[in-house]
């Protein structure tokens, strides 16, 4: 995919090189910026590795930065046929790490990508040097009527038709989850250009539920993270993540600072931008 075809995309706002790794459902595009301790970065939906364009512009003069985009995500392949699953976007990650083969680095999760990132940080915690984790979970929400609820319809034929027709769920859904409209971005969601780009969009919201033995099956495994040093940076006004998610892990998890931010939402990093790099300078010596 030619990144200066995509006229959507101001070049000066994201001026990364892109970079491709072959998977078998096709390439998997990402960034890789700078030099020093790693710092690697894993989106959920609907977003891609855009969001973290002023972490990385700042973060990279003193580390490297990768942030990946999932496969039906950015300026990664999107084909219709694949399934899109998390526990296989999961996968791919492992595949893809394993293909860096680094030897310690700091990994930051936001949504989607904390159950797709920590599944490779629960399989190879010697290699994590530090967990960043905002606004994310790790476990079954099959009980959980909020959940039920947004999973029904957003994931349901309702939700799926204006993701699919309208591109619903980052036009709105995702700007609802944000506190100051002004850090709303519209690239956050305008790489889901045709109808069956949408496909991994309209996916997830189902998979709430749908994976929630998946999901289970890695919270059941979390004391495998205690010894890697963690943060918890939260935007306390998220309608999709909220103070009770945020307590769940700063009770269950050891060896964790909690970084809370009263007026921010879904994502810190877009949100409370200099707090997020400020955070990350602190554990990236």
């Amino acid at each position: 995919m030619n990144i200066e075809e995509k006229s959507w995309l101001d070049k000066d706002d994201y001026p990364f090189k892109s970079n491709y790794f072959d998977l078998p459902m096709g390439k998997m595009h990402f960034v890789d910026e700078g030099e020093g301790l790693p710092i690697v970065f894993v989106h959920g939906n609907p977003g891609w590795s855009f969001e973290f364009r002023n972490s990385i512009k700042e973060l990279s003069k003193t580390n490297r930065c990768i942030a990946i985009d999932h496969i039906g995500f950015g300026l990664s392949d999107k084909p219709f046929e694949w399934n899109y699953l998390p526990i296989n976007q999961a996968e791919n990650f492992e595949q893809f790490m394993n293909h860096l083969n680094l030897d310690k680095f700091v990994l930051v999760v936001n949504d989607w990508g904390g159950p797709i990132g920590l599944s490779y940080a629960l399989n190879h915690p010697e290699k994590i040097k530090h967990l960043i984790i905002t606004n994310t979970w790790m476990w079954s929400s099959k009980d959980d009527s909020y959940y039920q609820m947004f999973s029904g319809f957003v994931g349901g034929p309702i939700g799926r038709f204006l993701i699919k027709n309208f591109n619903f769920f980052g036009k709105v859904i995702i700007k609802k989850c944000i506190v100051d409209k002004k850090n709303f971005n519209p690239t956050i969601y305008k790489h889901l250009e045709t109808k069956n780009d949408r496909k991994a969009c309209w996916t997830l919201p189902k998979q709430i539920i749908d994976s929630s033995d998946w999901l289970q099956s890695l919270w059941n495994r979390r004391e495998s993270l205690n010894n890697i040093p963690k943060t918890l940076i939260w935007g306390m006004k998220d309608i999709a993540f909220r103070e009770k998610e945020f307590n769940i892990w700063n009770k269950e998890l050891s060896n964790t600072t909690a970084i809370k931010l009263e007026n921010v939402g879904h994502y810190p990093h877009e949100e409370a931008t200099e707090v997020f790099i400020e955070a990350l300078k602190k554990v990236s010596t």
